[in-house]
């Protein structure tokens, strides 16, 4: 009897062990986003959008604050969505400074504005940026966007 409680012991933990190590292993699967807005209502949307569809987002008002978060931040960054116009650092200056760092040298930056002249898409293009995406848009295309550079 007593060699059967332990062999069911034994079984017991190693499945906890298991089911533990399993979770670890989905944790490390999980996707971060950092969104850089200097909209609240904007990074609240995209983070619910994003949070929803299983991404971790990391918040941050303009490129300043964000530089400053990826500084401080001990998780992985695997993809960035700012915006273009925002005070202290826009999207751009941002962009040319986040690749400038070699460790998010090839970081997808995704764009989002309501600025439609072509000079302005040339510029992100050349600062680094992987993606634009014109305001309004919808949740559907934020995901679609994320997923096409995370695949």
């Amino acid at each position: 009897m007593l060699y059967l409680y332990f062999f069911f012991k034994v079984i017991l933990i190693t499945g906890v062990e298991s089911r533990a190590f399993a979770v670890e292993r989905v944790k490390e699967k999980v996707k971060t986003v950092l969104v850089v807005d200097d909209s609240a209502a904007l990074r609240e949307f995209i983070s619910f959008v994003l949070t929803d569809a299983g991404y971790s987002v990391v918040v941050a008002e303009n490129g300043k604050e964000a530089l400053n978060k990826l500084n401080g931040h001990n998780k992985k960054i695997d993809i960035v969505i700012t915006d273009l116009n925002m005070p202290l650092m826009d999207g751009i200056e941002f962009t040319k400074q986040l690749h400038r760092t070699p460790v998010y040298r090839t970081l997808p930056v995704l764009l989002v504005t309501t600025e439609l002249h072509g000079s302005k898409k040339q510029e992100a293009k050349q600062a680094g940026v992987s993606e634009w995406i014109n305001k309004p848009f919808s949740a559907q295309q934020i995901r679609d966007a994320i997923q096409k550079f995370l695949k």
